[in-house]
């Protein structure tokens, strides 16, 4: 098993930030533009913790070289099932540096992009102190 897979089926949220890569760089598959950084990946990875009911990965694809990870997964989103898969690319150091998350079907990503949506300023409030505690320790 994959120590992401790992980490996110165990809810271990410093074990999921830990694995992310400092230009890591978050598609949503529901909002237009990505989301670069660890900060803001890390928040929008809680709040997906948050709003997913009974996730379960159902799968894992790996290129042979380990760059690639996809990961199928399936949750329930306010009633709604939704089936996904997070594709995941490593850098060098083994840390994911773009993460891609893809989702079916269209009502279950509307009930995701609602909830989420609803998480958001708070999303955007645990990215911002993240981002200043990481350059607090930089000084």
């Amino acid at each position: 098993m994959h120590p992401f897979r790992k980490a996110v089926e165990d809810r271990d949220e410093r074990a999921i930030t830990a694995l992310l890569a400092e230009n890591v760089v978050f598609t949503s598959p529901v909002a237009f533009k990505p989301y670069p950084g660890k900060p803001i990946t890390a928040a929008i990875l809680r709040g997906v913790l948050r709003v997913f009911e009974d996730f379960r990965y159902v799968r894992e694809i790996a290129d042979p070289g380990g760059r690639d990870h996809a990961l199928v997964f399936t949750a329930t989103v306010d009633g709604r099932e939704i089936n996904g898969c997070d594709f995941l690319h490593f850098d060098e150091d083994g840390l994911i540096d773009d993460f891609t998350v893809m989702v079916r079907p269209l009502s279950a990503a509307q009930a995701l992009s609602a909830a989420m949506g609803a998480q958001f300023e708070r999303i955007a409030a645990e990215a911002a102190a993240e981002a200043g505690a990481a350059a607090e320790r930089e000084r």
